[in-house]
């Protein structure tokens, strides 16, 4: 029997030519679903369209600086930086939107969305007017294919992910008590305006990193399905947390072999992998529920069981 996946990895001629998107898709998985969990338990599962989206803004700003029409390499990276920056002040917008309860999380993420894609599409419009547009790539930007990186690109997202993970891990204590128990947070110290706008910036770095690399679809799906299938399964935050990296990184492997096998779009093939296995999960925790041996209710249900543990994590 022919496998293709063994061809594409072992070859000398091929294997360069894979192995980076192989090794971004796994980073990327880490790296979302460190911050999957939280993401599901805050009902912010709307935030990696919203901030991926919001990228359209940030696309029109580089053109009218002229980014764009400069060309070169150095033009590329400050058209990436620009975006990066204009994700991040829309991480920092729905933040303060959605602050003291004024406006819903997900009412905050749509807002920003629509203002920030109406933005870059008069922006854009304006660049090309004035000659400014030039070979703007947004397309790039915003629907990156993963087996079209380079090793230079895998290194970035294993600088970013590491970064991230580092500073989940420094503020993990607080960030755990906020996320499963806002209302108490303030009573025990927990400074909760900082950990909402610490979650918003490491979202917005982390989707502006999977989106280059992974495209919007992907992104979105990493950040919401692993967190949402590892709820389903356990309701202890250690194993949530464990069964959330399991679940990505077995789903990104899977759907890689599914794209080399049947020559099919890789982020699709990762995202339906990642799809059955939460209908898989939600099945089984609806049949032990039907049999009298309930599971966690679901995200809900998981918040309330792992909260006893997140002071302690």
């Amino acid at each position: 029997m022919h496998l293709r996946t063994l061809e594409y990895l072992t070859s000398p001629e091929l294997a360069p030519l894979y192995w980076p998107g192989v090794v971004t898709g796994l980073v990327i998985a880490v790296l979302c679903a460190s911050l999957s969990v939280v993401v599901v338990l805050k009902r912010m599962a709307f935030i990696g369209q919203g901030i991926s989206h919001a990228a359209f803004g940030g696309v029109g700003v580089a053109a009218v600086l002229g980014l764009a029409a400069a060309g070169g390499a150095g033009a590329g990276l400050g058209q990436s930086l620009v975006v990066l920056a204009f994700c991040l002040a829309a991480g920092l917008g729905i933040g303060w939107l959605s602050e003291k309860g004024q406006t819903q999380s997900d009412t905050a993420i749509g807002i920003v969305l629509v203002a920030s894609m109406a933005l870059g599409a008069v922006l854009l419009q304006y660049a090309h007017l004035r000659g400014r547009a030039g070979s703007v790539a947004w397309e790039s930007l915003l629907f990156g294919s993963i087996m079209n990186v380079a090793w230079p690109d895998s290194i970035a997202a294993i600088v970013v992910a590491l970064a991230i993970i580092a500073g989940l891990w420094l503020a993990r204590r607080p960030m755990l008590f906020w996320a499963f128990d806002e209302p108490a947070a303030p009573a025990f110290g927990v400074p909760t305006r900082a950990m909402r706008f610490i979650l918003l910036l490491m979202l917005a770095v982390a989707t502006v990193t999977a989106m280059k690399l992974a495209g919007v679809v992907l992104a979105t799906a990493m950040l919401v399905l692993p967190g949402a299938t590892a709820l389903q399964l356990s309701h202890r935050f250690g194993r949530v947390m464990i069964w959330s990296q399991v679940i990505a990184i077995g789903g990104v492997l899977a759907g890689l072999i599914l794209s080399f096998e049947f020559d099919q779009p890789t982020g699709a093939c990762i995202v339906l992998v990642l799809s059955l296995i939460f209908g898989a999960a939600w099945v089984r925790r609806a049949w032990l529920s039907r049999a009298g041996r309930a599971g966690p209710a679901g995200a809900g249900g998981a918040s309330g069981g792992a909260a006893a543990e997140a002071p302690g994590a």
